[in-house]
């Protein structure tokens, strides 16, 4: 048997249950990983709750989490890139919280030796999620670009990956994390009152893009008010108030292309993935809870 994490009604974290499963064998083209780290989204609580029910219903009992990174343990029909024992990272649909995942072949790449395991965990979502979103935003050299929440899992490696491609970056984030910021490269400015005022003070004309990690109304109000061209300004979080302004919501499109450069970037040293605090498996509540808070610096991650 292989423990996995599932919930059968939606609530708080406390609905979160730890349970034994059959760990299932790979069909064709896929692959069994014996799971090392998955860290925890904020879309995994959102999920949860029932808030995304709309667009993505659960299924009771229900199991959770997106990103994936472990050692292969068994390989299915028509898998030439994977091997027994290889160390992957990758995604996979709602089933990364336990012990054994089962993944597509196509959703997964080779974990270097360089990349800790916590790494490998968090890259995935939040990595593809920030070069999905400032592709779609055209960022590039010289380019004033405004990121909220960047200290947070898409926001550093947005920060990280606009600085680059050779664009400027006003990053907001609490007084605790200017530092981290600045070591990524960003400007920091606080969030809250007054931050069109900040922004301005460092771009008086404005900024060419924006991407907004958590769509408050202060923060897509002010954004709105600051950007030249509103179709260069997306939201990755869910705010009813950010359609109704215009602002672009922006989905990710995952490709192992686009892990690998994630990855090649990392190797290359050229790309940190800040790690805020692990969790096992069994204490999978508190770390929803932590992520609940919104002052998450990186990712939580869970490791297994």
């Amino acid at each position: 048997m292989s423990k996995a994490v599932v919930f059968s009604e939606y609530g708080t974290p406390d609905v979160l249950q730890v349970i034994d499963v059959e760990p299932g064998e790979p069909g064709p083209g896929e692959v069994r990983v014996r799971v090392r780290a998955a860290a925890l989204q904020p879309f995994d609580n959102l999920f949860r709750s029932g808030e995304t029910a709309q667009w993505v219903p659960a299924h009771f009992p229900q199991k959770l989490g997106n990103e994936v990174a472990g050692t292969v343990e068994a390989v299915g029909a028509e898998v030439t890139a994977f091997s027994v024992g290889d160390e992957v990272l990758g995604w996979v649909a709602l089933a990364a919280f336990a012990e054994h995942a089962i993944v597509g072949a196509d959703q997964l790449v080779a974990k270097p030796e360089s990349m800790s395991w916590e790494e490998a965990g968090a890259l995935s979502a939040s990595g593809q999620t920030a070069h999905t979103s400032l592709r779609e935003l055209g960022v590039g050299p010289g380019d004033t670009v405004l990121v909220h929440a960047a200290a947070g899992g898409v926001g550093s490696i947005a920060v990280q990956l606009a600085v680059a491609w050779g664009a400027t970056v006003i990053g907001t984030a609490s007084e605790r994390n200017h530092e981290f910021l600045r070591s990524l490269g960003a400007v920091p400015v606080a969030y809250g009152e007054g931050l069109e005022e900040r922004v301005r003070a460092l771009a008086p004309g404005g900024v060419d893009a924006a991407l907004d990690g958590v769509a408050t109304e202060d923060s897509l109000r002010s954004t709105v008010a600051l950007v030249k061209d509103p179709s260069r300004f997306g939201t990755v979080a869910f705010n009813p108030l950010a359609a109704e302004l215009g602002v672009r919501r922006l989905s990710t499109e995952r490709s192992t292309e686009r892990l690998s450069e994630l990855v090649g970037l990392h190797t290359d040293g050229k790309l940190r993935v800040a790690i805020h605090r692990t969790y096992p498996l069994s204490e999978i509540a508190d770390a929803a809870r932590e992520v609940e808070t919104g002052h998450v610096r990186g990712k939580v991650v869970i490791v297994i």
